[in-house]
């Protein structure tokens, strides 16, 4: 059991809102997912910048060194903020050449996402920690989506908590179980190029996808394969760029519920993620229907 959060504003006079309305969203949630907590947020979109999420288990990393050898080691320049055990890199460099850079020198370092608008950050422990550790209330951007994770199939690690990011400003959260990962992994890692981090079912559903939009397909495309391909139980919620999407398996084994206003879409695995927004009382509220895909902004 786990719980699953998102939330994609409409009205952007509200995206410097974005933290304080999503963090209680996510808190509800805690008890669904006891072992680790972890968002994705969408802010600061910079076409000419790669921006890379990093996670240190290092607690006296020295952040500063690091980019300073890199910056010795490129013409491209890059730029650092650190945040708690994380860090967002603000590069020129291609991201191929700065992961193959990054298992060569600092093999301990973990890429958390890529791209040129995700930032994810995420720690083992209950939303609150979580949620004061990265001041995830301050926090602005179009959307987020986020999960709390009871562990099932794999080890209580930062790096198994979601969102999963497994290309560029792609990220998905998942609630439930898929009985195929295994045979997906080898075949999207060994003959796709795909790179996986963890053990985790969950980042295979993140591969699949990253896959087929690599291919040229839709998001939505996307998703219609993985209704084929994928076995299991799951209720997804992916974020990309410039909106999210939701879909259940077609038994819908795995709760959720959604609804929309005028400013913004949410979806949780419960109704009481969702309470504390603004005018929900005259929100439109529904429970997403088997197999269907339900998506904004994309």
């Amino acid at each position: 059991m786990c719980g699953i959060v998102g939330l994609y504003l409409k009205n952007k006079t509200l995206n410097s809102q974005l933290g304080k309305l999503f963090s209680p969203m996510l808190i509800q949630m805690g008890d669904r997912g006891p072992d680790s907590s972890g968002i994705a947020v969408y802010r600061d979109e910079n076409d000419d910048l790669n921006k890379i999420t990093l996670y240190s288990s290092e607690k006296s990393f020295l952040w500063n060194k690091f980019v300073k050898k890199l910056n010795t080691n490129f013409s491209d320049k890059s730029s650092i903020k650190v945040v708690s055990s994380h860090a967002i890199l603000n590069t020129t460099l291609e991201t191929n050449i700065f992961r193959e850079w990054i298992s060569k020198n600092f093999p301990d370092l973990r890429i958390m996402s890529t791209g040129n608008s995700l930032e994810i950050y995420k720690e083992i422990g209950m939303p609150e920690e979580v949620i004061q550790q990265f001041n995830l209330e301050e926090m602005n951007g179009s959307h987020m989506i986020g999960h709390t994770r009871m562990a099932t199939e794999s080890a209580v690690t930062t790096e198994g908590a979601h969102p999963f990011n497994t290309g560029k400003d792609l990220c998905l959260v998942h609630n439930g179980s898929l009985s195929n990962h295994h045979e997906l992994r080898r075949w999207l890692s060994k003959e796709k190029g795909i790179n996986f981090q963890t053990e985790n079912d969950s980042e295979v559903a993140a591969g699949y996808l990253s896959y087929h939009l690599r291919e040229g397909s839709s998001l939505e495309e996307a998703l219609k394969s993985a209704i084929k391909d994928l076995d299991g139980f799951y209720t997804f919620a992916i974020g990309t760029k410039t909106g999210f999407a939701v879909l259940r398996d077609p038994i819908a084994c795995k709760p959720a519920v959604m609804a929309e206003s005028i400013d913004w879409v949410a979806i949780g695995s419960e109704f009481r993620a969702l309470s504390k927004l603004p005018n929900i009382e005259n929100a439109d509220v529904w429970e997403p229907e088997p197999g269907k895909i339900y998506s904004w902004g994309n």
